[in-house]
């Protein structure tokens, strides 16, 4: 080839690649970037026969400025001491005073306060620092911070009340006051001094929760109630007194889709109730036994939907039963028809059977559940306690519980029953150990013995493990969670039915005794620790009475 020809040489023109091939192509990308991803499929066949080169997302300058200014805080955040504290507490306190004062001069020019609403909840934001420095809450305690942030509560802005709710849920996170207790304990005191509860209750009675920032702050607000009395558990008296068990009660019986937020109502109720009297006293001041005995009356027919609602279903159960220690809301939970409704849930054979046992047991228990205990034989409650007595369900149908839970519970029922029924209903509960050739007695005697073999194990533990530190009380209690207790209650109902029942009750126990190498001496030495240890509780009188019955009963038997 000559000069002249290659000159005049060009390279053969290849046609240019079209864009959706080169996105099948596997592409090199820079280490710590993420290739953006294009969507080509609405590009007219025209257009991707050209490439043409996209430019990056350029950042704008106000945009750059918030980054910075972002990244400014944080750095300022990893050295917070007590001088850029202070520092920070006297820009909050600038900013909400000119809030409130550009709020009093312009009240119906929103425009005009507005950018210093948004500078106040840029400060509230920019205080999440002193959650990280607990070992700082003295100094802000001192510099008056409390107060002027528990006032913006009330702050006409709910936006501006939900950054409180925020910031103060992440002030008293359990975690961060167990790191520093002296100056979580000052932080404590400087709410409870400020009525943080009441002014709580105040702001969520106005929280819209169809709003997802406010739906949050309610979430937050009772996080803040839970962090306190897990730190301080006088504290439930207070959030109660001060409004919050009326508006937990209120939010439960509004009749609106289950949600996260009814769940930890149920939650924090059940805390409210779970160690304080004058709570269980209140709830029934305020009907709060027929609202629970509602919501409860959704679970009869049918299962809750997801675990979730199962928790609310099984807190709510737990509510019952704290507040039924409470003798005057035995009355309540009577003639709200709480015994029929339990009585229902029982031969429904639902996911609400196992709390319907509890609450049973915890409604015929005791000298003030003797009308409870009458009027369940009256709904005909003996026809669907015995069966279940006759046989423990399957575990999956008893999930939650234990067999032993279920076993305990029926004959609690059973055993209340018989303490405190009288004429016709008593008898009716006697006349069952005979039915059916003394199928219910045989049933008897098998737990007996199930549980009297169970004791043995244990005490044998005991036994091996025996250490002088332990006193006769903390083995008693051990001996009585090792199946004592539903022992001792097993064979009080066995000495009832031999001695008010029919003879026939008699003969089969003791020819069961002989058959499976019993003895009437071991039942009643189980009897005697029984009615030895009864007569120190509040209803002593009671308690005597009941000693004085079960050893009449030894010596009839």
């Amino acid at each position: 080839m000559d000069v002249g020809e290659l000159l005049s040489f060009k390279p053969k023109q290849n046609p240019k690649r079209d864009i959706a091939d080169e996105e099948g192509e596997s592409e090199v990308e820079r280490p710590g970037k993420k290739q953006k991803q294009f969507l080509t499929s609405n590009v007219k066949p025209s257009q991707r026969s050209s490439a043409t080169y996209v430019a990056p997302p350029v950042v704008e300058a106000p945009a750059k400025e918030e980054l910075l200014k972002l990244l400014e805080q944080d750095e300022n955040n990893e050295g917070l001491d007590e001088t850029s504290l202070k520092r920070m507490i006297l820009n909050f306190d600038k900013r909400v005073l000119k809030n409130q004062e550009l709020r009093v001069k312009f009240p119906d020019s929103p425009e005009k306060f507005m950018e210093s609403e948004l500078e106040l909840h840029e400060a509230i934001q920019l205080m999440h620092a002193l959650a990280t420095v607990p070992e700082l809450y003295t100094v802000a305690v001192e510099q008056k911070f409390i107060p002027t942030l528990l006032g913006l509560l009330s702050h006409d802005n709910t936006d501006i009340s939900v950054a409180v709710v925020n910031l103060l849920q992440e002030l008293t996170d359990i975690d961060t006051l167990n790191e520093s207790q002296d100056e979580a304990a000052v932080l404590i005191d400087a709410l409870l001094d400020q009525q943080v509860c009441a002014l709580l209750v105040h702001n969520l009675e106005r929280l819209n929760e169809a709003q997802s920032e406010e739906a949050d702050g309610v979430h937050n607000s009772l996080a803040i109630v839970e962090n306190l009395t897990e730190i301080r558990p006088e504290v439930c008296l207070q959030a109660a007194q001060q409004g919050l068990l009326s508006w937990i009660m209120k939010r439960l019986k509004a009749k609106s889709p289950f949600d996260a937020n009814k769940l930890y109502c149920s939650e924090i109720l059940s805390i409210l109730l779970q160690g304080t009297p004058e709570n269980r006293q209140l709830l029934g001041e305020i009907d709060g036994i027929d609202i629970l005995l509602q919501q409860l009356a959704i679970f009869k027919r049918q299962d809750p939907k997801t675990g979730e609602e199962q928790e609310m279903m099984e807190n709510l159960f737990d509510c019952v039963c704290s507040s039924l220690i409470h003798v005057p809301n035995r009355d309540r939970f009577l003639k709200g028809e709480g015994l029929q409704l339990m009585n229902l849930m029982l031969r429904e054979k639902k996911m609400s059977r196992n709390g319907a046992l509890k609450v049973l047991n915890h409604a015929l228990s005791g000298e003030s559940g003797r009308d409870n205990c009458t009027k369940f034989v009256d709904i005909l409650g003996l026809r669907t306690i015995f069966p279940l007595f006759m046989k423990t369900p399957h575990k999956l149908k008893r999930k939650g519980m234990s067999a032993e839970e279920y076993e305990e519970h029926i004959i609690s029922i059973i055993a209340s029953m018989l303490k405190s029924c009288r004429g016709s209903q008593r008898s009716r509960i006697l006349l069952k150990f005979t039915e059916n050739d003394h199928e219910k007695t045989d049933r008897l005697m098998e737990l007996h013995f199930k549980y009297f073999d169970k004791l043995r194990v244990i005490d044998a533990q005991l036994q091996r493990n025996e250490t002088d530190e332990e006193d006769e009380d903390e083995i008693y209690l051990k001996r009585l969670e090792g199946g004592l207790f539903t022992l001792q209650l097993v064979d009080y109902i066995m000495m009832e039915a031999c001695a008010s029942g029919a003879a026939s009750v008699k003969q089969r126990v003791l020819h069961t005794l002989n058959l499976r190498g019993g003895t009437v001496k071991t039942i009643r030495e189980i009897m005697r620790e029984y009615a030895g240890n009864l007569g120190d509780g509040s209803e002593s009188e009671a308690k005597e009475e009941e000693k004085q019955h079960i050893l009449q009963l030894l010596d009839k038997f």
